[in-house]
């Protein structure tokens, strides 16, 4: 998600506690889903859509309208603030819509409350989507949701800089990594080789990638992970950068880093796809170029996120509202979406396109797609990257070893559980 939005855990309790439908057979193990009956959907169709998506979905909605001219798509959109909340009260009172947009980290929350209807067999296939993507949806071996659009990590980087400090290729490893990035700094004249976010909400976004490129984990099935040697060994990488004066140990204000990278005070960042348009506005189209992220001991991988769709338990329309999801899936439907919204499609399929395909940036943020991972979908999982959060600021700040930084994430996490 590009917010982040804090779960509460008697929020959590409160659905759990409430769940309609089956919310009994969740954790029961992989579940199959209903098949839906052939033919052109009919109806009304209810769906709340999130912020932009929300505001724009009703041209797509069209569309499917005019292809299934006895179904009506009704729109509602909800701003991301109170997103969560309202989801949670409609739950709670048997008042959903047919078909919801859904942050990926919600996915487990909502999912374990019953009220998520699962993925039909017939209509999506698992292998049209990137790994990563797909696995969001996906609770106890049963899929809740299905990718609609997706985003990634990746270093943006400011070409004079880097011409100018001689580093012409987008380094592979975590020496060449900070090695490139200090050369950014001293021989690019940049303030600052690159702005790794210290801490504060979403930190963790930024930071989880090195944990998996150190082959750490989160949660190994078991148990939390997050006090590994792996975990630690990120943690101080992390932190390294700032010891080093290579980034900041203060968090930019909203809209300050932009205008500072394409001066070349800060030489680099890491984000996600929707800055390309942020800093294309500023004046800075052609001045930048994005790197893949590297690989330390582990994967060579990046953070997923995005949104999925979901239909509810009760949906009053199941049929149609799996035929509208199923619709918002298609390959040149996914392309004409990315070009109404610049929200990236989730089906591997549509980044054949001329349109994507014809763009570096683009095509370095699908190469990235395809390896990029997610934390596991649970139910707490928000609660438990504010912990994350917290202690990034610490080691941002210098006032926590990367040790005692780990051992207290575990420690946070563990208090909190999964909420299965």
């Amino acid at each position: 998600m590009k917010r982040t939005v804090l779960l509460v855990a008697l929020t959590v309790v409160t659905l759990v506690a409430s769940a309609c439908g089956r919310g009994d057979e969740t954790g029961g193990g992989a579940r199959e889903g209903t098949e839906v009956e052939s033919g052109k959907a009919s109806g009304e169709i209810t769906v709340w859509a999130m912020g932009t998506e929300g505001e724009k979905l009703s041209v797509l909605a069209e569309d499917f309208m005019e292809e299934n001219p006895d179904a009506t798509v009704t729109v509602t959109p909800v701003p991301w603030d109170g997103a969560h909340s309202k989801l949670a009260t409609a739950i709670a009172g048997r008042q959903t819509p047919d078909v919801t947009m859904l942050g990926t980290t919600w996915v487990g929350e909502f999912a374990k409350t019953g009220a998520l209807d699962v993925v039909p067999p017939d209509l999506v296939a698992e292998d049209d989507f990137f790994p990563g993507a797909w696995e969001t949806g996906v609770v106890d071996g049963t899929s809740y949701s299905v990718p609609w659009y997706v985003e990634t990590r990746l270093l943006f980087v400011n070409k004079a800089v880097a011409e100018k400090a001689g580093v012409t290729e987008p380094p592979t490893t975590w020496d060449g990594l900070k090695q490139a990035v200090r050369d950014l700094r001293e021989r690019g004249g940049a303030r600052w080789g690159t702005y790794l976010q210290p801490g504060q909400m979403g930190a963790w976004q930024t930071f989880m990638p090195f944990v998996w490129q150190n082959g750490g984990e989160i949660h190994d099935g078991e148990r939390f992970r997050l006090d590994s040697p792996e975990v630690a060994e990120a943690v101080a990488y992390y932190q390294s950068f700032y010891d080093e004066g290579l980034s900041t140990r203060n968090r930019l204000r909203e809209g300050e880093a932009e205008p500072k990278f394409i001066s070349g005070e800060i030489a680099s960042f890491v984000s996600g796809p929707w800055h390309i348009g942020l800093l294309d506005e500023l004046g800075g189209k052609g001045e930048y170029e994005v790197w893949p992220m590297p690989s330390g001991s582990g994967e060579y991988t990046s953070f997923i996120g995005g949104s999925n769709l979901s239909v509810f338990e009760n949906a009053k329309n199941r049929d149609g509202a799996w035929k509208f999801v199923s619709y918002l899936t298609r390959p040149e439907v996914q392309v004409k979406w990315y070009q109404t919204v610049n929200d990236l499609p989730s089906v591997a399929a549509a980044w054949d396109d001329p349109v994507l395909a014809g763009d570096p940036l683009l095509a370095t943020f699908g190469d990235q797609l395809g390896v990029a991972k997610a934390p596991p979908p649970i139910p707490t999982w928000e609660q438990i990257a504010a912990g994350v959060d917290t202690e990034l600021e610490k080691v941002a700040k210098g006032t926590t070893s990367p040790e005692d930084a780990a051992k207290a994430m575990q420690a946070h996490a563990t208090s909190i559980g999964t909420g299965g």
